[in-house]
């Protein structure tokens, strides 16, 4: 089973179960994407746990994800004019113009792009100047300890395939496309900061 057919294997539990790093990731999302009547793309948008809080603050909002299955769970939820979906790779060259968005949201996305400066490249090409790009990872230091994306199948725990990506990938990858980090952030597991974060949030604004 691959990445794609995991998640839409996964889509028919991934609300119902309980997920800390999904849990954590919406509540940073929500505390670190501010405006109103933005041109937003949210990448990774899953079952649509960010997006009825993103299509209050957007102009128009593009929802995009690689699962069939998890967009139709998103596409069942969310109904407002303002809002479209898309199948999208993030691996592939981007189907949008140049300039297109305000705001750009990537959500627990990255650790399956194995090349993050394409995805950059493609965020920069279609953000305005001054556009923002939102991104929420799992920790790297939770990676370093093994911990990965994973759910319960009738056959047991089946693990995605992940790439490590360090803080300092991230930060060269923004540099190399034009972007400024406007913002990074971590997040702990009931606010205990004595333990190992769980996730990850930077905010690049493009120059």
């Amino acid at each position: 089973m691959n990445v794609q057919q995991a998640y839409n294997s996964w889509s028919e539990t991934y609300d119902s179960v309980e997920n800390k790093t999904r849990d954590i990731e919406a509540k940073a999302l929500r505390q670190s994407v501010s405006g109103e009547n933005l041109d937003t793309l949210e990448i990774g948008c899953g079952t649509g746990k960010n997006t009825g809080f993103l299509q209050t603050r957007a102009a128009k909002l593009i929802g995009a994800d690689f699962s069939t299955e998890m967009l139709e769970k998103a596409k069942a939820k969310i109904t407002s004019e303002n809002v479209e979906f898309r199948q999208m790779d993030l691996r592939d060259e981007w189907n949008f113009a140049e300039n297109s968005f305000d705001l750009i949201t990537c959500s627990l996305a990255l650790e399956h792009i194995e090349n993050i400066d394409f995805v950059f490249a493609q965020a920069a090409r279609v953000l305005r100047s001054g556009g923002r790009f939102y991104i929420g990872e799992l920790h790297p230091f939770k990676q370093y300890n093994g911990t990965k994306a994973r759910f319960e199948t009738g056959s047991g725990v089946f693990e995605l395939e992940c790439f490590v990506h360090h803080i300092s990938e991230f930060f060269e990858a923004g540099t190399k496309n034009n972007f400024d980090v406007s913002e990074l952030k971590e997040w702990f597991d009931d606010d205990d900061k004595t333990q190992i974060p769980r996730l990850l949030t930077m905010i690049f604004r493009k120059k």
